[in-house]
């Protein structure tokens, strides 16, 4: 048991504790870690600071009392709706990451169907076998039940499969834009038109895609449409701490309309305080991340995010090219950031651990068996070490086909 000090220690103190500390982290700086950074350059890590450091005390729960948050709040929505085609009837909030917005996406399909098709029993999500846990956690608080559907051989998800799967109960449908696995985007058009069919909610999870998709497909990338443009989509989460490359935490949830959006709040009055109304799970926000959100977007603007996704995705392309060249595969067809590769022959989790004794961060996929890549500027000087390290565990992990073993997410 750590105890309080008796007395204050002094900050230098402190800080040299902090430096020891800090040295035994992995060493994201130089492209060590594939997971958990986003990257765009030390000018915009320095934006984020500053404006989050103006903000540091400032609380995005107090709104009437912060201008200054709900004008940043407000214009971020702004300028992520206009990313994701979300017209004049769009609505949206910040929230402190991915995992909240799904919940609070979840939270609003509930309630929409309880006032508009209640359902008898439990009311169920349906989605594919590669979204993201969040939506079983949300499902988990809220008293809702999911059904994993198995996906496509290009481990999209299957359309097909996922309409037998549809029952009463079914309230929401889910896509994913990419879903992290693999890094690929389910076929939203088709998902959306099934929902519409069946009057479901329909959410795209663009957590990872929201703010690097819409760069992409303006550089040429042959991304399908996933987000408000394609008729039935009723909601869409996308993280600003990931590809918006913003302070953490911060993502943002929007809707199509304001009879969508109004279903994400909590109103509450039975108290001697009065009205208690947030839109978010969160009471206190940070208000240096909204801040830093709305700097950072400004900072970089279109031309900005256009740079850093053509990086990420010729990044992207090095890797997948120096992998297969090896001898390995790639799989699915990855769209975005993310990449995963494996092999039949090989065993890939003692190529990871050796990864690992070179100081790699190793993140696994046990579907088919691989490790998992989500690609940032720290990569970009780093290919050719990385897969002359990729090649040298090849040489000595052996080829009989390993089980790879479970990366704490």
């Amino acid at each position: 048991m750590h105890r309080l000090p008796e007395k204050g220690i002094a900050w230098e103190a402190l800080e040299r504790q902090m430096q020891a500390a800090k040295a035994q982290d992995v060493d994201w700086v130089h492209g060590r870690a594939a997971v958990y950074i986003h990257y765009a350059g030390e000018d915009v890590l320095e934006v984020a600071k500053k404006a989050y450091l103006m903000f540091f005390s400032e609380n995005g729960l107090g709104l009437r009392a912060f201008h200054s948050l709900a004008t940043f709040e407000r214009e971020v929505v702004g300028m992520g709706l206009s990313l994701l085609n979300g017209g004049n009837d769009g609505r949206g909030a910040m929230t402190t990451g991915g995992t909240e917005s799904i919940f609070l996406a979840v939270k609003a399909a509930r309630d929409w169907a309880h006032r508009t098709r209640p359902v008898a029993g439990t009311p169920e999500i349906l989605l594919a076998r590669t979204a993201h846990p969040a939506f079983d956690k949300a499902a988990h608080f809220l008293g809702l039940g999911t059904v994993r559907v198995p996906v496509g051989p290009d481990f999209t998800a299957d359309v097909a499969a996922m309409r037998r799967a549809v029952t009463p109960r079914t309230v929401m449908v889910v896509g994913s834009a990419p879903a992290y696995p693999h890094g690929v985007v389910d076929p939203i058009t088709d998902l959306a038109a099934l929902a519409a069919e069946a009057n479901l909610w329909m959410h795209v999870d663009a957590c990872v895609g929201g703010y690097i998709a819409p760069f992409a497909r303006k550089l040429g990338a042959p991304i399908a449409d996933f987000d408000f443009a394609v008729p039935g989509v009723t909601s869409i989460s996308a993280d600003l701490h990931k590809y918006g490359y913003t302070a953490k935490g911060a993502s943002t949830l929007f809707f199509r309309d304001v009879d969508a959006f109004g279903f994400m709040a909590y109103d509450f009055d039975n108290w001697p305080r009065g009205r208690y109304l947030t839109n978010t799970l969160v009471g206190t926000r940070a208000g240096g991340a909204i801040a830093a959100a709305w700097a950072v977007m400004n900072y970089l603007g279109e031309a900005g995010y256009l740079r850093v996704t053509e990086r990420i995705l010729a990044t992207r392309r090095a890797y997948e090219d120096g992998l297969v060249r090896l001898g390995l595969k790639v799989w699915g067809r990855p769209e975005l950031g993310i990449l995963a590769y494996g092999s039949e022959r090989h065993d890939i989790q003692a190529i990871g651990e050796r990864l690992a004794s070179k100081g790699w961060l190793v993140g696994y996929l046990t579907e088919p068996m691989g490790i998992h890549l989500m690609l940032n500027l720290t990569h970009e000087p780093v290919v050719d070490a990385y897969l002359a390290d990729v090649a040298w565990a090849m040489e000595t992990a052996g080829t009989v086909a390993g089980t790879a073993r479970t990366a704490t997410y």
